[in-house]
């Protein structure tokens, strides 16, 4: 059977996916709280599914992905959660599906000499599944929700203002910018595990975080959590 594993930040983008599970358990250890459960596919078959927040930044995304696969050996792995938008022709809960994942912060010719990269050819950047990036489209599409295939950055810094902002695209040439889903590629790629990492926008990349910390974000982060059960549906 088909087991899938789903990672957000936030409490808030994984209820809505654990919401939506049949037979749900928990499991608890590693500090993670996985909701583990099934899902019936269009097609009439059944997805093991386990969800989990594994909180923000670059470490815990990495240590979260590394913990679902070693314990539930997932055929794939899906981030789902919000970002900051990047791109002058998208708007806030549009979505950014991260056909490509760059670090803000890593000098990647040393980080990117292992796995899936070599001594004397590292890999730059990581790279969403092909087939999951498919899967997502078909489903933004018949969701109405407009949406792009595009570069995701991700650091351990809250981007919020034009400085930040102009550095970001300057390096990245990112659409938008969070602090997890590259973190999740790599781990996913080092692994083998197909990864798709799914980003609904919640904001400009122009609010302090001590003002955005109290936004209900719910909206934003259901749009992302909405489109990984639809996938998860169509496996």
């Amino acid at each position: 059977m088909t087991t899938i594993a789903i990672i957000g930040a936030l409490d808030e983008e994984v209820a809505h996916i654990a919401s939506a599970l049949n037979d749900v358990e928990h499991d608890v250890a590693a500090s993670l709280d996985v909701s583990r459960g099934t899902i019936a596919t269009n097609g009439g078959a059944t997805v093991n599914v386990a969800a989990t927040v594994g909180g923000m930044g670059l470490v815990n995304a990495a240590a979260t992905a590394q913990r679902l696969i070693d314990a539930y050996r997932p055929d794939a792995i899906i981030f789902s959660g919000i970002a900051g938008n990047l791109n002058t022709h998208l708007h806030i809960n549009d979505v950014v599906l991260g056909g490509t994942l760059r670090y803000l912060d890593t000098d990647m010719r040393l980080v990117g000499q292992w796995t899936p990269g070599k001594p004397d050819a590292p890999v730059e950047e990581f790279h969403s599944d092909d087939r999951l990036l498919a899967l997502a489209d078909a489903a933004l599409a018949d969701m109405g929700i407009t949406h792009i295939t595009g570069i995701i950055a991700s650091g351990n810094y809250f981007v919020d203002d034009p400085k930040k902002v102009e550095q970001v695209i300057r390096d990245t040439g990112a659409d938008a910018v969070e602090m997890e889903g590259a973190a999740v590629a790599h781990v996913a790629a080092r692994n083998g595990v197909p990864a798709l990492v799914i980003r609904a926008l919640s904001d400009n990349a122009d609010t302090d975080y001590e003002v955005f910390k109290e936004f209900d974000i719910s909206e934003y982060a259901n749009t992302a959590a909405a489109l990984a059960v639809n996938i998860l549906k169509r496996l």
